[in-house]
């Protein structure tokens, strides 16, 4: 057998482990040992996973592998931002980013090579998409990360994950929702619920089949206040207009009491920036349990747009909190290694039109 053909354990939650296992004559409770040899101990090697029978280290050994995706290259911020370039397949390439801060540490993850929906002023969209990561490939950005910031010796740890990197995760439901379960089981990563974060451009079916499966906090990529701005920007909304939107956010928090949606806006110079925005803003975020993270563009080569002005950014944020709306900025991280918000590119090589993609995720869906 060879060792591609050898079942990767990271590409299964604790049930599907146990499945897996019972499949192979074993007790479920060897794949509780299992997920804390893997993610808590960081073990690979089957033979050291010592509470296992001998018997049972010799099976995986020839049936199973632990295999996270190879780093190509890490880069380091001057601000303490970690960017690593992972490689997938074909030449393809994704980036994972670690944000230290003074009381928490988060990684955002990616969730496909490239992206389908092509939001105009976000850098992944603009190389397309070649396909959906595997649940391996994106609970293995996680173990990665906190193996090499282990090593650094220093005390930082990831504490929030947000599925805010390259591609849109509801458009790779079951892998997503799978890799989430990880970061989330006592045997996994051990993360609170509230504090992984899936952030999506408004695929509304699928927010629905999220609030059914998950409890995992939301986050909305929203970044215009009325649907004749959004749609250029975003152009999913043609599909799912704010108003859908919005609705589907008011069901997902309803399953959830005293927890708020979180809308990211990006602030661009004079499209989305102007005092008449921030009050369409208020207007829409009244309906709901909602905070608001404004974003200030972070520029990459070919864009047309522009960062608004700090002093238009923070107008509007006072027009928001004047009215009671959770607001806050977005602080810039990772500029300079081009790890900031929208300016993920990896390595796409593009090919699937974005249209077929998104109309047969979208049936599926339905």
């Amino acid at each position: 057998m060879t060792a591609t053909s050898l079942v990767n354990l990271l590409d299964y939650d604790r049930d599907g482990l146990r499945a897996l296992l019972a499949g192979w004559g074993e007790k479920p409770y060897r794949a509780d040992q299992l997920m804390k040899w893997i993610f808590q101990h960081g073990v690979d090697d089957f033979g050291a996973m010592s509470n296992l029978g001998k018997t049972l280290r010799a099976s995986l050994a020839e049936r199973a592998r632990v295999e996270p995706p190879k780093v190509l290259l890490e880069k380091v911020s001057v601000d303490g931002t970690h960017k690593w370039l992972m490689g997938m397949d074909a030449g393809n390439a994704i980036e994972t980013v670690f944000i230290p801060e003074t009381s928490r540490g988060t990684l955002c993850v990616s969730s496909q090579i490239g992206c389908a929906l092509n939001c105009s002023f976000c850098s992944t969209g603009a190389q397309g998409f070649n396909r959906n990561l595997s649940a391996a490939e994106i609970i293995g950005q996680v173990l990665v990360a906190a193996r090499q910031l282990a090593r650094e010796g220093g005390q930082q740890r990831i504490t929030n994950v947000v599925m805010m990197g390259m591609g849109e995760p509801l458009l790779n439901f079951d892998n997503v929702v799978r890799a989430m379960n990880v970061m989330r089981d006592d045997f996994g990563f051990g993360l609170a619920s509230k504090r992984v974060t899936l952030s999506t451009a408004g695929l509304v079916p699928m927010m629905d089949k999220l609030g059914e499966v998950s409890d995992v906090s939301l986050a909305v990529s929203l970044h215009a206040p009325n649907d004749e701005l959004r749609t250029p920007l975003v152009p999913l909304n043609k599909k799912y207009p704010i108003a859908e939107l919005l609705d589907a956010c008011a069901r997902y928090a309803a399953r959830r009491p005293r927890t708020s949606i979180t809308f990211e806006y990006t602030l661009m110079k004079g499209v989305n920036d102007r005092p008449e925005h921030a009050r369409q803003l208020v207007r829409l975020m009244r309906r709901l349990p909602a905070k608001v993270n404004l974003i200030p563009f972070n520029p990459f080569p070919g864009t047309r747009y522009v960062r608004a002005d700090a002093a238009d950014i923070d107008a509007f944020r006072q027009i928001l909190m004047a009215a009671d709306v959770m607001t806050m900025v977005r602080r810039t991280r990772g500029e300079d290694i081009d790890a900031a918000c929208g300016q993920l590119k990896g390595q796409v090589l593009d090919r699937t039109p974005r249209s077929a993609m998104l109309a047969r995720r979208a049936a599926n869906a339905a």
